[in-house]
């Protein structure tokens, strides 16, 4: 029979998705973030297991091809894991037509370090941690590279070049893999130090998918105001021209921010102390308001 030990919970998530840049490695650090944040969202620092799930595509070169981009996008995971303090033991490997990559994560901790997503306040405000526009970086970016190569999805460039330059989708790409890569660790830690009443990662069904998510889990009638959306430069305007749902706050996001609530005086140091740490910017984004129907 199972036993239960009072106060000890096991917190476990797992996702995956398809490659969205070239660099192998990089694509596996990206994707072991990925996986960690649904245990930081929750207020969950530290992760005591990791497996990965690889879907090795059938169209690369077996002798080549496969053996270096399989054993780049796992050693960028492996790496990953290790800065984030802990380690990979296993996992999935298999081919498939795509590429896929993702994994499994694993912490057993006492309850009462878990920040259940369910207690925002009235009178508090919505922090984020990360700049949207991460999907739209992350394609402009490889329109623009395929265009030098005369491939036929470098066709879509012709529709943003008018907006925004060459240089600014290599500059916006940059910072867009900077935060794809960069952990929501010490962003979980705070959560604890400044008393954050509720979060969640805004990940693939973008800022207000999953903050509509989030405002209808709470527990006091509530609702959810954005008065400030922040977004990497230049990818607004870019995101208007095609179908991303940017503006709409609907575009998908990689490894994307926390959305914290926190009380306001405690949102200031939560910032400050981040900023610190992380030597990049968060941003009160909205407030807690009361309750409507539809939450938003």
């Amino acid at each position: 029979m199972p036993t239960r030990v009072p106060g000890v919970v096991l917190v476990q998530t797992t996702d995956f998705f398809y490659p969205n840049v070239e660099d192998p490695y990089e694509q596996g650090r990206i994707a072991c973030a990925n996986v960690l944040s649904d245990l930081y969202s929750m207020g969950v620092a530290e992760c005591d297991n990791m497996l990965m799930l690889l879907g090795v595509c059938t169209d690369l070169d077996a002798a080549t091809e496969r053996q270096v981009v399989t054993r780049l996008m796992i050693q960028g995971f492996h790496d990953q894991a290790a800065t984030a303090g802990c380690s990979v033991t296993g996992g999935q490997t298999v081919l498939s037509p795509w590429m896929i990559i993702g994994g499994v994560a694993s912490c057993v901790c006492a309850q009462a370090d878990v920040r259940m997503p369910v207690s925002a306040a009235v009178g508090d405000v919505l922090v984020l941690t990360k700049p949207l526009g991460t999907q739209v970086a992350a394609n402009a970016h490889q329109w623009l590279r395929a265009k030098g190569r005369g491939q036929p999805v470098g066709e879509k460039w012709d529709k943003i070049k008018g907006v925004v330059s060459e240089a600014e989708v290599v500059t916006a790409f940059a910072a867009a893999q900077r935060n794809m890569t960069r952990l929501n660790r010490n962003a979980a830690k705070c959560m604890h130090e400044f008393g954050a009443h509720a979060s969640t990662d805004v990940t693939g069904f973008g800022l207000l998918g999953h903050a509509q998510n989030l405002a209808g889990n709470q527990l006091a009638d509530v609702a959810f105001r954005f008065h400030t959306i922040p977004v990497i430069r230049g990818m607004l305007a870019a995101a208007a021209q095609t179908t991303f749902k940017l503006r709409e706050g609907l575009s998908a996001e990689t490894s994307g921010g926390l959305l914290v609530a926190l009380p306001r005086k405690q949102a200031l140091l939560f910032i400050a102390k981040l900023e610190e740490l992380d030597h990049e910017p968060a941003w009160i984004i909205g407030d807690v308001i009361v309750g409507t129907d539809n939450k938003m």
